[in-house]
């Protein structure tokens, strides 16, 4: 596991910015902590780091935002209001794993025990500004997706 901390939403935004350049085809992105811990301002910052330059809003209403790149097709979903039996009715399984997109899914611990392999990025508050961000995967030790 690797852990980072953040001061502003600006230093969020540019941490996931960093972090889009581990991310390939295929690659199913788990974000996980409370509403405010960071989640949204994480993905902003991996959408621009992968130059997609569109209005970056939280899918919480319309559950599944989608967004295009020269190289990847994004899935951002958002299962916070969504029960466990929902999200497959939905047909979420087939955003997942595809070489040519990357699924970013906000409370994605809801879908966790469901998947083979995942990158997993957690968020505490620990202040109005401070945020400790953690980060692990699952199924991906072939890869240095943490460094």
């Amino acid at each position: 596991m690797k852990q980072i901390h953040t001061y502003s939403a600006k230093e969020t935004t540019y941490c996931g910015k960093s972090f889009a350049s581990n991310l390939i085809g295929g690659d199913v992105v788990l974000l996980e902590g409370a509403l405010g811990g960071g989640k949204t301002t994480f993905i902003k910052g991996i959408l621009n780091g992968l130059g997609i330059k569109a209005k970056v809003l939280s899918p919480t209403f319309t559950l599944i935002r989608e967004y295009s790149s020269v190289k990847l097709h994004v899935y951002h979903m958002d299962l916070y209001r969504i029960d466990i039996g929902a999200i497959f009715e939905l047909g979420t399984e087939d955003f997942l794993y595809a070489k040519s997109s990357i699924a970013l899914i906000e409370w994605g611990e809801k879908i966790e025990a469901c998947l083979s392999s995942y990158i997993k990025i957690e968020f505490s508050i620990l202040g109005e500004n401070k945020r400790q961000i953690n980060f692990s995967s699952k199924g991906y030790s072939g890869r240095k997706i943490l460094s």
